[in-house]
């Protein structure tokens, strides 16, 4: 059922191009799975939903929704199932969703037939460029600088997101009756 849910709702969000204001919810019928019964309940939910979205979206669906959602709510989950700490999850769950956002750009640079990658990275390079030059500085950026600047900022955008999913998903599953078996922060735990 949560499969259903979770691949219906993903597949009229894409439809109506309203993804961005239920992408938080996306992850929370894994990692309800994988707390509830066990972690394989979560990968079966997880395998259950990136079918569903294969049969009505087609291959492209599925696997962005396996990258960006499917593999964080299986690895929050299972790091809450087993007790993990925050900042184990958090750290965890923020490689996750990097390494996926990464696979989804190389997806989309495949199918696309264009170098996404290289794109981006001109970009940067022209924004600094621009930066060092507005500051009167006549050096040019150095490739490993600009990667540097990628990778910082991926991180920090998968870290807020994963931190912003686990406080969304501590107050929702404890309003569901399921604090007990959440590891809550003591500030947290306070708060709610």
């Amino acid at each position: 059922m949560f499969a259903a849910v979770t691949g219906l709702v993903y597949f009229l969000s894409n439809s109506l191009a309203i993804e961005n204001y239920f992408g938080c919810f996306f992850s929370l019928p894994i990692v309800i799975s994988s707390i509830r019964w066990n972690i394989a309940g979560g990968r079966k939910t997880m395998v259950a939903t990136v079918m569903l979205l294969f049969i009505l979206s087609g291959p492209v669906k599925a696997l962005t929704y396996f990258l960006t959602h499917g593999l964080v709510g299986l690895a929050l989950g299972s790091l809450w199932r087993m007790g993990a700490s925050w900042r184990l999850s958090i750290f965890v769950c923020t490689m996750v969703r990097a390494l996926g956002l990464i696979g989804y750009v190389l997806t989309s640079s495949f199918l696309i037939r264009e170098n996404i990658l290289a794109v981006i990275t001109i970009n940067i390079h022209a924004s600094l460029s621009y930066v060092f030059t507005a500051m009167g500085l006549n050096i040019m950026p150095s490739m490993s600088l600009i990667y540097m600047i990628f990778g910082t900022v991926l991180l920090l955008n998968s870290g807020f997101f994963v931190l912003l999913l686990h406080l969304l998903y501590s107050i929702f599953l404890t309003r569901l009756g399921m604090k007990s078996s959440l590891r809550l922060p003591a500030w947290l735990d306070k708060a709610i």
